[in-house]
C-alpha cells in the first residue's frame, strides 16, 4: 500500500487506520484498497491462520499479533498502538466509499472542526443493500482524535467514549455483512455466548418462556415495525435469523441461571 504520507500536503493532520482481524483473507483486500488515503494502517490480529497477516504485510500494513481480549479492548489497543492521533476505525468487511474518502480528505485539508465524526453506514446482507430492518442510516463514531476519547474495554458492541462535540457525515462506509446464511448463524452462536455471559454477570435472569417471547418480539420489530418486509426475501431472512439470535442469547442466559441454581 502506498502511504498517503508521500503525497500529504504540509500541515494536514496524518491519519492511522486501525483494524482488528482474525481469518479475514476473503474480504480484507477490498477494505485495504479503500484506505489509500491514510498514512498508516495498523492491523491487530488475534491468530489468523488463513494468510490474513501475510496479505496485510504485503500491502504495507503494520501487523501486531496479540491474544484475543474482547472487542472493545482490542480496538482500544489498536488505537493506542497507532502512530498518529487521528484514528479511522474500520472492519475487514467494510469499505470506505469514494464520497466518504473525498469528504474526509477535505476535512483534513481544512482542519477538523470537531474531535470526532460519526459516519453513516450503508449495509449489505446476502449481497443486497438493506434499507429497513433498523439497519438503514446507522451512524457510528469511526473517525476521531484519540487525545479526547477512545474505545472502552466493553467486550461486545464496542464504541468510542468521547464527549461532544461530534459531527455526523452523510457519506457512507459500505458494510458487507454476511455473504451466506451459514456465516450469519456461525456469528450468532459466538455472539450469543458472549452476550449471555455478560447479562448473567449483570445479574439478569429470564424464564424459558421469556426467552422465546424476546425472539418473537425481535422478529416483529424488524420485519413489521421497521418494515423489513420491504427488503424482500433478504429482509425476511435477516429478521428471522436476528430473532433466532436474540432467542439464543436469552436461552443461554436461562441455561446459565439453571446451571447456577443446580451447582
Amino acid at each position: 500500500m502506498t502511504s498517503a504520507a508521500e503525497i500529504r500536503p504540509a500541515g494536514r493532520p496524518p491519519v492511522s487506520a486501525i483494524l482488528v482481524v482474525r481469518d479475514e483473507a476473503a474480504s480484507i483486500e477490498r477494505c485495504l484498497d479503500s484506505l489509500g488515503w491514510v498514512d498508516e494502517v495498523v492491523v491487530l490480529d488475534s491468530g489468523s491462520r488463513d494468510g490474513t497477516q501475510e496479505i496485510c504485510r504485503r500491502r504495507g500494513c503494520r501487523v501486531i499479533e496479540t491474544p484475543w481480549r474482547g472487542f472493545g479492548a482490542m480496538k482500544k489497543l489498536a488505537a493506542e498502538s497507532a502512530t498518529h492521533d487521528w484514528i479511522f476505525s474500520i472492519d475487514a468487511d467494510e469499505v470506505v466509499s469514494a464520497p466518504l474518502r473525498d469528504r474526509l480528505l477535505r476535512i483534513l485539508e481544512h482542519g477538523p472542526e470537531v474531535r470526532g465524526y460519526r459516519v453513516r453506514f450503508r449495509t449489505y446482507y446476502l449481497g443486497r443493500e438493506i434499507r429497513h430492518c433498523g439497519w438503514a442510516n446507522e451512524h457510528h463514531l469511526r473517525f476521531f482524535d484519540r487525545r479526547f476519547g477512545n474505545y472502552t474495554d466493553r467486550p461486545l458492541h464496542e464504541a468510542v467514549q468521547m464527549g461532544d462535540p461530534k459531527l455526523e457525515l452523510a457519506e457512507a462506509i459500505e458494510h458487507f455483512t454476511y455473504p451466506t446464511v451459514a456465516s450469519h448463524l456461525e456469528k450468532i452462536n459466538a455472539y450469543s455466548d458472549l452476550a449471555a455471559a455478560r447479562l448473567f454477570e449483570q445479574g439478569r435472569r429470564i424464564s424459558l418462556l421469556g426467552a422465546g417471547m424476546r425472539g418473537v418480539l425481535k422478529f416483529f420489530t424488524m420485519y413489521v415495525a421497521q418494515r423489513g418486509f420491504l427488503d424482500g426475501k433478504e429482509g425476511l431472512i435477516l429478521s428471522s435469523i436476528s430473532a433466532f439470535g436474540v432467542y439464543c442469547k436469552y436461552l443461554k442466559l436461562w441455561e446459565l441461571s439453571r446451571w447456577k441454581r443446580s451447582s
